[in-house]
């Protein structure tokens, strides 16, 4: 039976090259891919039982946590991370026409984001244009040449466009970590622990007392953001990673009850392996 798994489509999208990388990472046999309008979407396929399994981006090295994916996440604590990839991101600007004659850029709001300097210093006067994928913008370019798509380099090459730039990301190290999820019981075996609270009180050291607790167990925090609870201004939810080597699963067991009577709600996403891809061709979302 094949396995469906859920991405932000339209086909050809830096996300579906990471679906790709982690079902094989996972082992996932026979992967059914299925293309998602909007992040939501996806992670909305997972929790209504239309797919098995989901890939979304959570976050970006030079444009941080992914917003969209945090709140749903949040939203869905039936959820769980089954395993993490990190993909290396080289941009390109595509094109019918040619650089001098584009006043318009369409890409992914984060994607436009990352080539600020370039398009700053090579088309200034260009209008920016935010599509809900790489993909799509690339479809909407097409056959246009006073338009422009940044996307990966297979998306444009594919779809029969000009090459106008290579590599425009402002930042050589660009990268993105991408989750797989499933709805299945938090997995307990990694190097990665993720999890998400809400403050009892919102008084002076009642975030430091939290915290605390990871530095009481040895353990690194890579990863800490916040987000609105939505409720009440001033109230945050807050999602932290955990490096966890083999010789401390223990302690990360003993952190999330010592964490527990400081916290409102909690939710644990579960421990899981991260890997990190070194060359893959315009990874991105």
């Amino acid at each position: 039976m094949a396995i469906r798994v859920a991405f932000l489509g339209p086909e050809g999208t830096y996300a579906e090259k990471a679906a790709v990388a982690l079902a094989e990472l996972e082992k996932i046999p026979k992967p059914d891919f299925i293309p998602c309008k909007g992040l939501r979407s996806v992670i909305e396929h997972l929790a209504k039982n239309l797919c098995e399994a989901a890939v979304v981006p959570v976050e970006n090295s030079v444009e941080g946590g992914v917003t969209a994916t945090l709140d749903s996440l949040w939203a869905h604590p039936e959820l769980s991370i089954r395993r993490a990839v990190v993909l290396p991101i080289k941009h390109s600007l595509f094109s019918s026409g040619n650089l001098n004659e584009v006043s318009e850029v369409l890409s992914h709001p984060q994607a436009l984001a990352q080539c600020n300097e370039w398009l700053e210093k090579n088309l200034p006067n260009a209008l920016q244009l935010p599509t809900s994928s790489t993909a799509e913008a690339v479809k909407m370019v097409y056959g246009s040449r006073f338009r422009a798509a940044i996307s990966s380099k297979t998306a444009g090459n594919t779809a029969g466009l000009k090459e106008l730039a290579f590599p425009i990301n402002d930042i050589a190290g660009n990268r993105t970590r991408f989750l797989l999820l499933k709805k299945e019981d938090i997995k307990q075996k990694g190097d990665i622990a993720s999890f998400a609270f809400s403050l009892k009180t919102n008084s002076p050291g009642a975030l430091l007392k939290a915290l605390s607790c990871i530095a009481n167990y040895g353990l690194n925090m890579s990863r800490i953001e916040s987000r609105p609870s939505k409720r009440e201004l001033g109230e945050y939810i807050f999602f932290v990673d955990i490096e966890v080597p083999g010789n401390q699963v223990k302690n990360q067991e003993l952190l999330m009850d010592s964490l527990l009577p400081y916290c409102e709600h909690f939710v644990n996403f579960g421990l899981y392996p991260s890997s990190e891809i070194q060359e893959v061709n315009s990874i991105n979302f």
